[in-house]
């Protein structure tokens, strides 16, 4: 099996777990760097004590965080588990990456709101939410109309960290320009399906089993 149709099956078998586009993307990236690591080595060559040493070297030489490190052990593990159906033996001896001890700088509401009026139209908005609501970047972005309730002031996220779900809160402030830029978006949708598109995107499977569902304002 070469690299390319190894990297091939690895996104199938992501998709198949229905794992988020940026976890496949970052999957693919530390298999193709332990896979440079050891020399152009197919996996299936290597074993416990490669992927050991490999994660000893990010954490001994590369001083990655201790978050990066077991985000690229996730990864192996899943090359190894899901991919090439030889899940790893045991691990011991990894060289734990340091976590780091210093405090988190957290911007006080004088320096948010310095940075807010920095920020016009769109992007304003989406540094509003991530900020009052609390979203990930990549959940504002899949950020549906349906998954927006002005009634109870409240957004729901759908598959966020971990496949969850989960309802947070839409601050009122956002409101009044939400709803702005929602019928904007509308009526740029309107002139495009006017034109014979007008189509978004929707997750999963959801354009073969509801193929309207692409047309759909919600």
């Amino acid at each position: 099996m070469t690299s390319s149709r190894l990297l091939l099956l690895v996104r199938d078998r992501a998709a198949v777990r229905r794992y988020r586009p940026r976890t496949t993307q970052v999957y693919v990236q530390w298999i193709v760097r332990y896979i440079r690591w050891h020399g152009m080595r197919h996996p299936r060559q290597l074993g416990s004590v490669h992927v050991r040493e490999y994660l000893t070297h990010l954490a001994r030489e590369r001083h990655v965080a201790a978050s990066t490190q077991h985000q690229a052990l996730a990864a192996l593990r899943f090359l190894y588990r899901d991919v090439l159906e030889a899940p790893l033996e045991a691990l011991a001896g990894v060289e734990p990456a340091r976590k780091p001890t210093q405090l988190p700088n957290v911007l006080s509401r004088e320096a948010v709101q310095a940075v807010l009026a920095c920020l016009t139209g769109v992007p304003l908005l989406m540094a509003q939410l991530l900020y009052g609501s609390g979203l990930r970047l990549q959940e504002c972005c899949q950020l549906r109309v349906k998954d927006v309730d002005f009634e109870r002031g409240e957004l729901r996220v759908r598959r966020g960290k971990g496949q969850r779900d989960r309802v947070t809160v839409l601050p009122g402030a956002v409101g009044a320009p939400l709803t702005a830029q929602l019928k904007q978006v509308r009526l740029g949708m309107a002139r495009r399906a006017a034109r014979g598109g007008g189509y978004v995107e929707v997750p999963g499977a959801l354009d073969r089993k509801s193929p309207r569902a692409t047309r759909q304002w919600a």
